[in-house]
């Protein structure tokens, strides 16, 4: 079996064991834009405004997590395919001491598949699960129309044809 990605000894932001996904699709309770700046790992800004304007996908992973190790690859994939139709986006939910570990995570993936996902580090609400996006500390999928509504929301991995069937009402 082929290792995916890259895995640390060091402890792990969260606490909660991976189990079995939930989803939902169709407007969330509050069908307004969700607004969220995120600490971009280069200059290409990861925030609400920045991304309006077409159809986003975030996932919020940990770079130690096989599961979340598995969602980078299908959204890298996904951005491969789609080019700039999609932004896809990976926002790691981790203290920000790991930083380094995600970037080396990011890397991988980048070098892996030839495309650079636009990656950030959670804000520190995220990280406690009391983010705009609410509890993202397990792997959680998120799929956005161009202005900036979920429209979509997975826990647990999101495979591509989830994914683009959730898109394909946008």
């Amino acid at each position: 079996m082929t290792q995916l990605g890259v895995a640390s000894c060091a402890p792990r932001v969260h606490v909660e064991p991976v189990g079995a996904s939930t989803y939902s699709a169709g407007p969330q309770a509050n069908d307004r834009p969700v607004a969220f700046a995120f600490d971009s790992l280069d200059d290409r800004p990861l925030s609400s405004s920045v991304l309006r304007g077409k159809p986003a996908v975030l996932a919020f992973v940990s770079s130690d997590d096989l599961a979340s190790q598995a969602q980078a690859g299908f959204l890298a994939s996904m951005a491969k395919n789609d080019g700039d139709r999609v932004t896809y986006a990976l926002v790691a939910v981790e203290a920000r001491d790991r930083r380094e570990l995600v970037e080396g995570f990011r890397s991988f993936f980048e070098t892996k598949f030839g495309v650079s996902l636009r990656t950030g580090m959670a804000d520190d609400d995220s990280v406690r699960g009391l983010g705009p996006f609410g509890d993202v500390r397990r792997l959680s999928v998120f799929v956005l129309d161009a202005g900036g509504k979920v429209v979509w929301r997975k826990t647990g991995i999101a495979k591509p044809p989830e994914i683009r069937g959730a898109m394909s009402r946008l």
